[in-house]
This record gives C-alpha cells, structure tokens and sequence, in this order.
C-alpha cells in the first residue's frame, strides 16, 4: 500500500472520528434553560432565580430562567418533557407537579415516566394572611368568622393547581368552611387584589407574604410547616391551631428529561449540593424564608412519590372533582 494512500486512510479517519461526540465532552458546555412555570417576579421565579445564578457560578455555564406559566404549569412541564434529553432544558419541578396529576383526568406527558428527577433543593411554608379589615387575629377567628357568612368571604390564588389554590380547598375540607375562590393569573396580581381589599384572604408562599406582613399590610394568621417558622415565629401553625396533622410544603426542585445521562444528572446533583453548601446562596435563602434541601437519587424518587400520593388523596378528601 502506498504512503499517499495510507495518509489518505489516516485523514478520513480523522474527519469520521472528529463528527461523533465524545463521550467525555465536559457537561455544560453551553448556557442551560431552567424552565419554570411561575410567571416573572413571583416568589418561586426569585428563588429560581438565586439558585441558578449559583449554580452558573459552580458549573461555569449560565443558567438562564424560561419563565412559561399558565395552565397551572402544565405548559412549562410539557416543553419540557418533549424537550431533547441533553441536559440542556431542564425543570424547576416541585409540588404543583405533584399535584397536577390529581386535578386532571389527562396530561400530555406522564408524571413519572417522562421525567429524571435530579434533585430537590429548598422548600417554604404557605402562609395564610388576611386583609386588615377581617375580624380575625387567630385561626379560630378566621374559621368562625367564615361560617358566620358562607360563601361571602373571597380567597385570592396564582392559578388553579398551585399550592396556595390547594392549600386553601385542604384547609376548607378540614374546617368545614365555605370561602370562594377568586384565581389570577400571577402571584403579583392575586397580592394586588389583597392589599387593595377585594379579597379577603390568601395562602401564599411564606417569601410571597413576608415584606407584607412584616409592614402590616396584611395580617398573618398561620403557617403550614410543622414547626413555627423563624421569618414569623409569632404565627402559630394550622397543626397548633386545633387542626392536628394539616402540613403543607411548597418545595423546589430541578429535573430532566426522562433519558437523560446519567453522567449529566451527576453533574447536576453534585453542582446542587455544591450549591447548597455556599454560604451566601445559604443567606440569601434564609432571607427569603426558604429552608436548602440537598435531597438527591433515590431519596428524591421516594420523596416524589409519596407526594403524588399525598395529594392524590388531599385532592380526593377535599371533594375537588378531576377535570
């Protein structure tokens, strides 16, 4: 064989070998798009938000925010679903994901199957506040103040399927209260509405409720965790409150495409934890009232599940008919 010839073998090769990827290309290699299905400037986009400029910090890539809200985040989790499996789409997941498979007979994407869950990362309490001219200061207060006018009172939410939409149709099952539900679009708007008085009252995320409670705007009346939080230590909990066993979190999460890498969500998971042990991303959560969580694997696949069940069963309890 000549010379020219085996150099000619040796260049083709070389052309075929640089087209396939290599297997060890450091991930990311690019900006990654967090997908989040909470409209802009909501508590949950700013915490997103603190997360991923971390973890751009960790990674050496940006992590850019998508907000995609609507259809109580159905629109969001369906992108990504049918998104490519390269690490490069991924999922602020949490509990309205959870929640969403109970309110609706069908979904465009399968909850479980679709999905690699990475890792959940924080989570809040809901906070239930009331506007300044309801006559009540304590949860029995609140209660008795619902059944004197049934169906008057008006509660505020994000969305139908959003915690605070279900927190409250939980906590009307359990009190045996009628107060009619007013959904908005976004947090900002739901917020608007209760400063201004047009409704009366709202479960929101506990960063949602802190500036406004904290300047008396509105009045807090409960928090939803097991134990009192440390942004409100005056606010008891619903449990505390004669309603034993009640318990609402509202956390956050990050997950992929189903089929993706496993070298990928590694990646992710030891970025996360990475994260999580800044001590400045550690203030910035503790300011916004959001407790990191660094649970991972097979802890989080466990986690998942007990909450589809969880609210399978709240969603069943509280006579809300899938749609």
């Amino acid at each position: 064989m000549s010379s020219r010839l085996v150099a000619m073998r040796w260049f083709s090769l070389g052309i075929a070998l640089s087209a396939v990827p290599s297997a060890a290309a450091a991930y990311p290699e690019k900006p990654v798009r967090m997908i989040l299905p909470n409209a802009a400037g909501a508590a949950t986009d700013t915490i997103a938000r603190i997360f991923a400029s971390k973890l751009s910090e960790v990674m050496g890539q940006q992590f850019i925010i998508d907000n995609r809200p609507g259809a109580g985040g159905i629109i969001a989790v369906e992108t990504v679903a049918k998104a490519s499996p390269d690490g490069y789409t991924l999922l602020q997941c949490g509990v309205s994901q959870a929640i969403s498979p109970a309110l609706k007979r069908s979904l465009p994407y399968e909850p479980w199957r679709d999905f690699a869950r990475i890792a959940q990362y924080g989570a809040v309490p809901n906070v239930l506040a009331v506007h300044p001219s309801v006559p009540a200061k304590t949860l029995a207060e609140f209660v008795k103040h619902a059944k004197q006018a049934p169906g008057k009172m008006r509660y505020a939410s994000p969305g139908i399927g959003f915690t605070p939409h279900l927190t409250m149709e939980y906590f009307k099952s359990v009190a045996g209260i009628d107060v009619q539900h007013i959904p908005y679009k976004a947090s900002s708007q739901a917020i608007a509405d209760l400063l201004g008085g047009q409704v009366h009252a709202m479960f929101n995320n506990l960063p949602s409720q802190l500036v406004n409670i904290r300047a008396g705007k509105i009045r807090g009346i409960a928090v939803t965790s097991a134990q009192r939080t440390a942004q409100l230590p005056e606010l008891p909990t619903i449990a505390e409150s004669g309603y034993p066993g009640f318990q609402v979190t509202v956390w956050y999460g990050m997950c992929a495409p189903a089929k993706t890498s496993k070298q990928v969500l590694s990646a992710l998971e030891a970025a996360t934890t990475k994260a999580l042990a800044a001590p400045d991303l550690q203030q910035k959560f503790e300011a916004q009232g959001v407790e990191p969580r660094a649970i991972a694997g097979a802890a989080f696949d466990a986690f998942y599940k007990s909450e589809l069940a969880r609210w399978a069963k709240v969603v069943k309890e509280a006579g809300i008919t899938p749609e």
